[in-house]
């Protein structure tokens, strides 16, 4: 075992988080590691990425706008549509990492396999090639939109369906549609655009709905939709009741395109943007079906009681969060549930941190890029936690509101809006600070890092340090 880098940060994975969280290091001097399985950085926005855990497919664009998505200080080429192309935005990151500089600190080619805490606080890191490391503290940003989750339970029938059955994190190109009868289910922003892909290629397509959403096109009144009203000082519950005005008056009821009513308001579930299912709908080249009850041979009979041939199903039931590096009994996520502080906190284990795990009404790169900010203060020891009890009301509550404001779904419970998200971190270091500098919360001293491994004014490592938690 290598105990060379007690004082070291370990960053895991160097998708979209993971680049983030290594330039807020690199940039404040705090000496780290990323461990990436794939050749290259990027992670689910790469096309065919080597590492087998990329969900995207050949005609995937972004659905939040260029502006909405793109890092503060490194904005997105203006020659770019305001929705690029996956291609567009996996070169953009790409160009992030070679900017700051900071290629030379990833480990390509390398997984992680097992994280564990030692008795002084430190963690030690065993990687792919056999190696175990010491750290001092370790970023997880693995991403959640790796672990595919079929139907809970399967439909009935589905182990001798005559067809092929297929999750959308395995699908690629049209090719795998073409000349093919096609039932595609969900009404996420994976199946209208599948869907769409089949409408032009496939023999037959059908979307089978579990349930209603709200679908939204990417422009309204000439503008992304995601940048009408957004802004940190304007609260959800002034900015969607105008949205939904909108919508209603713009794009009307879903019934009108043959889908069904949602049983719940728009921004109470995450949001399903297409600007081409609507006009395919429309235009009868899908055709809208209730759920699946079963498949029966070569059918699938739908809970209508109506059946149709079927070559291929393909289910976009979401992902299961997993961390396969981390004992269960440290941290697991059963049913999705995952208690952490501001999405980010381990409010029992200090020097752990979690970077993109939520699911935003927006973009997660400016998100992953303030909460990497907030994670260099804690260890710069700028920032201080409240005590653990409290983080864990915190948690309840975060949770009581989740189940009140969004649908009760394995899909959302991490789900965040955008804005009122990033006012949220903004605020937690605002008060985090304040504790560090011996501000009081409930009349106790916020938790800090035990043993800053950076200076509070930044600068080089201390090396005499044994731990960065």
């Amino acid at each position: 075992m290598s105990d060379r880098a007690p004082s070291r940060v370990c960053v895991i994975g160097a998708g979209s988080s993971g680049i983030a969280t290594a330039k807020v290091l690199h940039a404040r001097g705090i000496p780290f590691d990323v461990y990436e399985v794939s050749d290259r950085v990027g992670g689910n926005w790469v096309f065919g990425n080597v590492n087998g855990m990329s969900s995207s497919y050949r005609s995937l664009h972004i659905n939040t706008s260029r502006e909405r998505m793109e890092y503060s200080d490194f904005p997105m080429p203006k020659s770019y549509p305001d929705f690029p192309h996956h291609t567009q935005i996996a070169t953009y990151f790409d160009a992030y990492v070679d900017h700051f500089g900071f290629r030379d600190a990833i480990r390509f080619g390398t997984g992680v396999e097992h994280v564990a805490r030692r008795d002084d606080g430190a963690w030690d890191v065993r990687i792919s090639t056999g190696e175990t490391i010491a750290y001092g503290a370790v970023a997880v940003a693995n991403g959640h939109h790796w672990d595919p989750r079929p139907p809970e339970p399967p439909f009935p029938g589905h182990d001798t369906f005559a067809g092929e059955q297929l999750h959308a994190h395995h699908y690629r190109t049209e090719d795998q549609l073409a000349g093919r009868d096609v039932v595609v289910l969900g009404m996420g922003n994976s199946a209208m655009d599948i869907a769409v892909d089949a409408s032009y290629t496939a023999s037959h397509t059908y979307l089978a709905a579990r349930r209603g959403a709200h679908v939204i096109p990417k422009y309204l009144f000439g503008r992304p939709i995601d940048q009408i009203g957004g802004a940190e000082w304007l609260p959800s519950w002034v900015r969607f009741p105008i949205v939904r005005l909108m919508l209603r008056l713009s794009v009307g009821s879903m019934e009108t395109y043959g889908l069904p009513r949602p049983d719940h308001k728009f921004a109470q579930a995450h949001p399903t943007i297409s600007g081409r299912i609507l006009d395919r709908l429309a235009h009868g080249a899908i055709v809208p079906k209730p759920n699946i009850a079963a498949l029966e041979g070569d059918q699938v009979r739908f809970t209508d009681g109506s059946s149709v041939h079927a070559d291929l199903v393909v289910y976009c039931t979401g992902y299961r969060i997993s961390f396969p590096f981390l004992d269960p009994e440290l941290l697991a996520a059963p049913d999705n549930e995952v208690p952490l502080y501001r999405h980010m906190f381990h409010p029992d284990v200090e020097g752990l941190y979690f970077v993109g795990l939520i699911q935003p009404l927006g973009a997660i790169m400016p998100i992953a890029e303030r909460q990497s900010e907030l994670i260099a203060d804690h260890l710069q020891g700028r920032h201080a936690l409240p005590p653990a009890a409290d983080m864990r009301r915190a948690i309840r509550r975060e949770r009581a509101r989740t189940r009140r404001r969004y649908v009760a779904s394995k899909r959302h419970t991490i789900q965040v809006d955008y804005d009122d998200y990033m006012r949220a971190l903004r605020k937690e270091r605002e008060a985090g600070a304040e504790r560090a500098a011996g501000g009081a919360v409930g009349g106790r001293r916020g938790r800090g890092p035990r043993r800053p491994a950076v200076a509070a004014g930044g600068g080089s490592p201390s090396r005499d340090s044994d731990t960065v938690s």
